[in-house]
């Protein structure tokens, strides 16, 4: 038979096995999308959490209703730019510069891009494996080996191969390991988003307590500045008194002690006005050297903040749906560790084009391929697969107990917000008709002084009281304002949980603007 006719035989022999090698191909295919469907491993639940009907520490629990109240309704909930409830231009230029330029909330806008971006890789896997590329090989056999018939090799000859080649690779995700690996990413990405929340929530929330701390330190200035100017004039009058020969030394000595006293409190009230304003500095993204806060010297009473039901704090915590995501995160990847009991199945394929001459490369007969499946299962890892289904098992556990904990605690810094709201409006009532009296006890004694019935020592113990009360009055101011902030921090802000970006939202690619490098 010519070698003609031996060619034209295999390729009849070829085409009619192309019909079985097709059949083959979509059997398999057919097998790989019924297994598709398994999806190995425990399905998620979140864990119930029952919420109290009421806050225990609520003011409408109360009978006594004076001091500060809730916001009506009941049911309502803070919105959007939550500081813009207290009515201070200066603040809420503050917290729009902060939202642009501090740096924390940047790193952590970061971090949930690297999130979103781990997303892609995982659901990479889905797809193919495709590689091209290409070699050139040349080489020369010993010249101490005998030629012989059987291998047709003869020594010291020569030969170079020309090869590009391409090769594509694909695993079937037949018992979910790369769909729970992609929901794992997602979910983690949606836990990096409530924690970009929950850091901006606090950035914001410090801001406003270090903006009414320096408004507090304002206020306490005036108080010691009006004191010194008080204080000046009562020494003018006492030592005049003592020059004509009516007073004594030691009233003047009395006054002198006292003056001195407060010049040096309104001295000392700028350490902590230039720390917050430093703080504050930080926190907007400029440099402490350069920036300043005016001076408002005013205290206030905090708004009506709406706080809600009990059940709806789960709802607008970014801490608490951070941990929720965790947990789901945690699920998944125990499906992830069971899906390693099963085996593992690869399609791949090989092809190109392959010569000893590079002017034969691109040829017809030069062409090879190959194409076939494999399959491998492990036998024996020494108890690897079921230490790591162990360990996530143990991790998501964890996971749940941090949420119960987040859970409790948000309902505890509530009831502690809202305790210190209540008890201070309170006590601010009376320390106000302290002071009130301070100031008809300091007048009564003054008169008592120049009537000479009672000592200036006396007037000295007045002016202290009252100082002291006066104190007390705008620090309890400066604590209930803070403490109002606390609590809508520990609301959650103007957040809520429908906020948070779906699984498809964290899988699309960012934009331009988002990936640009920052200098």
């Amino acid at each position: 038979m010519s070698p003609y006719g031996s060619s034209v035989m295999k390729e009849s022999i070829m085409q009619s096995r192309r019909p079985f090698v097709a059949l083959s191909a979509l059997a398999v295919a057919f097998f790989c999308a019924v297994l598709a469907g398994c999806n190995v491993g425990p399905k998620y639940l979140p864990p119930a959490m029952t919420a109290p009907a009421a806050f225990k520490e609520s003011p409408a629990q109360f009978k006594q209703t004076d001091g500060w109240t809730v916001a009506q309704p009941q049911d309502a909930v803070l919105r959007g730019k939550w500081w813009e409830i207290y009515n201070e231009p200066d603040l809420n230029a503050l917290e729009d510069q902060l939202n642009i330029d501090n740096q924390n909330i940047r790193q952590a806008f970061e971090n949930f891009m690297e999130a979103r971006a781990l997303v892609r890789e995982a659901r990479s896997q889905y797809f193919p494996t495709v590689g091209v590329g290409g070699s050139y090989t040349r080489s020369q056999t010993s010249s101490t080996v005998a030629s012989t018939s059987s291998t047709g090799t003869s020594g010291g000859k020569q030969s170079q191969v020309f090869s590009l080649p391409a090769d594509v690779s694909w695993e079937p995700d037949l018992w979910g390991r790369v769909r729970n690996t992609v929901r794992a990413s997602q979910y983690t990405a949606q836990l990096s988003a409530a924690d970009l929340e929950n850091e901006r929530l606090t950035e914001q929330a410090s801001l406003a307590q270090y903006f009414f701390e320096i408004r507090g330190q304002d206020a306490l200035q005036k108080i010691l500045n009006g004191t010194v100017d008080a204080d000046k004039k009562a020494v003018q009058v006492v030592q005049a008194a003592y020059d004509t020969g009516v007073g004594d030394q030691i009233s003047v000595v009395e006054a002198k002690a006292t003056l001195e006293s407060a010049q040096s409190a309104a001295i000392n009230i700028g350490i902590a006005r230039s720390q917050y304003e430093h703080a504050i500095a930080m926190l907007v993204g400029k440099s402490a050297s350069t920036f300043s806060v005016p001076v408002v010297p005013k205290t206030s009473a905090p708004p009506p903040i709406p706080v809600g039901l009990p059940s709806q704090l789960l709802e607008r915590r970014p801490d608490i749906a951070a941990a929720e995501r965790n947990m789901a995160a945690a699920n998944a990847q125990i499906r992830v560790a069971y899906a390693a009991y099963y085996p593992a199945l690869t399609l791949s394929a090989t092809g190109g084009v392959e010569s000893s001459a590079i002017k034969n490369l691109l040829e017809w007969p030069s062409r090879f391929w190959s194409v076939g499946p494999s399959i491998s299962e492990t036998v024996y890892d020494g108890g690897l697969r079921r230490a790591s289904v162990n360990q996530y098992i143990a991790t998501y556990n964890a996971n749940v107990a941090a949420y119960r904990q987040s859970v409790l605690t948000a309902f505890q810094q509530v009831e502690d917000s809202l305790a210190a709201i209540r008890i201070l409006s309170q006590q601010i009532q009376h320390q106000q008709k302290a002071v009130d009296s301070s100031q008809t006890f300091l007048r009564l004694e003054q008169g008592r002084y120049e009537d000479g019935i009672d000592p200036y020592i006396d007037v000295v113990t007045a002016q202290t009281t009252l100082l002291a009360n006066q104190q007390s009055l705008a620090t309890l101011d400066v604590l209930q304002m803070t403490a109002s902030v606390q609590l809508i921090e520990a609301l959650g802000g103007g957040w809520d949980r429908s906020q948070l970006p779906t699984p498809t939202q964290v899988t699309q690619k960012p934009s331009k603007s988002e990936t640009t490098i920052q200098h």
